[in-house]
């Protein structure tokens, strides 16, 4: 089962945004303070709107306390990065992956890069966009690992 890790998000809307994605896939989203925010904040509420109930959500005080976590379970750290050297689509993703993404200022903290197994890139073409939004960069890493995996054939009635 794929994991989307935001390590550090300071803006409530777009981790409501990433928190709705989870939710319709049916992806845990692991969130590692320090937070920008409180979980109770309504703008992060908001952008979530009514399907907090479906989303299975793990909050950590600390890049430390996640670790301690993530050493207890299986599956490779693979970071998204502007300074990532493959490209996202041709990284091979699976069914185990922690998708870890950072905050919207800054970006994964270098001990969070170090720790990874791979450090990904989505590209851009215009080299002054420094990056992408977040739940836009989060969205396009899952759904990519999804469709490798053959998640998107899925139907629902």
């Amino acid at each position: 089962m794929l994991r989307v890790v935001l390590v550090h998000p300071q803006i409530p809307p777009n981790t409501g945004n990433v928190a709705r994605t989870c939710a319709a896939t049916g992806t845990e989203l692991h969130l590692v303070g320090p937070l920008g925010f409180e979980v109770s904040d309504r703008y992060l509420k908001r952008a979530g709107l009514d399907y907090w109930p479906y989303v299975k959500l793990h909050c950590y005080d600390s890049w430390q306390n996640f670790v301690e976590h993530f050493s207890r379970q299986s599956g490779r750290r693979i970071g998204f990065s502007t300074t990532g050297k493959c490209n996202y689509i041709q990284f091979q993703f699976q069914e185990d992956d922690w998708l870890l993404f950072g905050s919207e200022t800054t970006g994964l903290p270098i001990e969070v890069m170090n720790g990874c197994d791979t450090i990904v890139r989505i590209p851009m073409t215009q080299p002054r966009v420094r990056s992408l939004n977040l739940s836009v960069s989060t969205a396009l890493g899952l759904f990519e690992a999804r469709r490798q995996l053959g998640y998107l054939n899925e139907t629902t009635m």
